[in-house]
């Protein structure tokens, strides 16, 4: 079973996924115990292609308080635990204009911290109202359904 540790709630709002990865991630020192207790933040997060690897810059794990003097920088690059093909594929699609690769979540699976990933391009901002007006027309069709339900008058208990 996974337990989710961290997500990137604006990644869905501001990009439109188009192919989402799997990878593990290489962490060092007490960043494991870190990321378990919850102190991690994908919030500025992203990934880039280097030397035929993938890294994810940006991905802040907070130093673990009770670790020794031996510290990491918080946002330091981390390597991306993927197969050649998937490097590849990932590679290829971001070096067309307009996709980039951006972190989703980053969930323990088997003991070992994944980070889910995802190819996107960037919405417009019509787009993002577009999605906004949809979103609110069905949160009031469904006001509209229960308030039909409901004898009007007070309410029982």
């Amino acid at each position: 079973m996974d337990r989710v540790v961290a997500t990137n709630r604006r990644a869905r709002y501001e990009y439109e996924i188009l192919q989402t990865y799997d990878a593990g991630l290489v962490l060092a020192g007490a960043e494991v115990k870190s990321l378990r207790a919850g102190r991690a933040s994908l919030g500025e997060a992203y990934g880039a292609p280097e030397g035929g690897e993938i890294f994810l810059y940006n991905f802040h794990i907070t130093r673990y308080d009770k670790s020794p003097a031996f510290h990491l920088d918080p946002r330091r690059p981390r390597k991306l635990l993927l197969s050649r093909a998937e490097i590849n594929r990932i590679a290829r699609a971001i070096s067309q204009k307009g996709v980039t690769l951006v972190p989703l979540k980053v969930y323990f699976s088997g003991g070992y911290a994944k980070v889910e990933i995802a190819l996107a391009r960037g919405k417009k901002k019509y787009d993002k109202r577009d999605k906004i007006r949809e979103k609110d027309e069905t949160i009031q069709d469904s006001r509209a359904v229960t308030d039909k339900d409901e004898p009007r008058g007070r309410r029982r208990r």
